[in-house]
């Protein structure tokens, strides 16, 4: 019984990453060149959070999104082996962001006293 837990569990593992796979290349963003982090909506939050990103990733953040603009307003995608892998996407912007989140609530909870 316990290794049918282990091979269910392993197997049902397997099978999100391939779904999480499948769905990244159908969001179409990678074909672009850009990552998750790109296509964030910029509230007050990210706009704190890009301000506080080291130059050299904000710089390359905004060469991705120039690129992806040119791109999409000539209705092109980069060739196949320029397109943003799966496993290289990195989440450069979501740690800055949950600092600013949390910075922001713990100032709305002291305001609130």
């Amino acid at each position: 019984m316990i290794f049918f837990f282990y091979f269910f569990t392993a197997a049902t593992g397997r099978l999100l990453v391939g779904f999480r796979k499948w769905y990244y290349n159908m969001c179409g963003f990678n074909k672009l060149g850009l990552m998750r982090d790109d296509t964030i909506h910029e509230d007050l939050d990210v706009k704190e959070a890009l301000r506080r990103l080291p130059e050299n990733v904000y710089n390359d953040r905004m060469f991705r999104i120039k690129r992806a603009l040119d791109l999409s307003m000539k209705q092109q995608i980069l060739p196949k082996n320029q397109w943003t892998k799966f496993d290289e996407d990195v989440h450069y912007l979501t740690p800055y962001l949950e600092e600013v989140i949390r910075e922001r609530k713990e100032k709305e909870e002291w305001m609130k006293k």
